[in-house]
């Protein structure tokens, strides 16, 4: 026969207590995610447009993103090149990419982050190369590939995507396919 030990009245107390608070509060936090979006208005902000404290930007649609990005492999393709294309929204997200028949494995990563670079800087890649020879340290930042190939897209002046291709044997190559891509957008 086994024994039992006796839990004392305090132990019983504190446990029923600690118990209670568990269903208490979890009750209280099943009843707030459960909330009315109509009674939780102090975390809604206005969206008029005259709210100073919003802004509105513009974005590629993923039907655009695949158009420019399936211009860019053509343009490729037409002179028997196998390359990868990116393109990026404005905030560096990958929005579509294509690997093209018998592109390189090291293809896809490259053109990922040529189209980041070229969007980031609103510049084209082969320029932002050359400032290599000014601020060499540029290329440590974090997903960033200095070299011909990325292309960015704008929108009233401001960039909105990135189109980077990577493959050919140079960059001027990959950067003519990703201006292809570019000019695609602006068909």
């Amino acid at each position: 026969m086994k024994h039992v030990k006796k839990v004392s009245k305090r132990t019983r107390a504190v446990t029923g207590g600690a118990l209670a608070a568990v269903v208490v509060l979890g009750g209280f936090g099943a009843y707030s995610a459960s909330a009315d979006p109509a009674t939780a208005t102090r975390a809604t902000v206005k969206t008029d447009a005259k709210n100073k404290n919003l802004t509105r930007s513009t974005h590629l649609t993923v039907d655009a993103a695949t158009e420019a990005a399936q211009a860019a492999l053509d343009a490729a393709e037409k002179e028997n090149q196998r390359v990868s294309v990116a393109v990026v929204d404005r905030n560096g997200n990958t929005i579509v990419t294509l690997r093209g028949d018998g592109a390189g494995p090291q293809s896809y990563e490259s053109a990922v982050k040529k189209a980041y670079t070229a969007v980031s800087w609103n510049a084209p890649t082969s320029e932002l190369a050359k400032r290599l020879a000014q601020a060499p340290n540029l290329k440590d930042i974090p997903g960033t590939l200095f070299l011909g190939g990325g292309a960015p897209v704008t929108a009233k002046g401001a960039p909105i995507a990135g189109i980077g291709v990577a493959g050919a044997p140079s960059g001027d190559l990959d950067e003519k396919f990703a201006r292809a891509g570019v000019a695609e957008l602006n068909k």
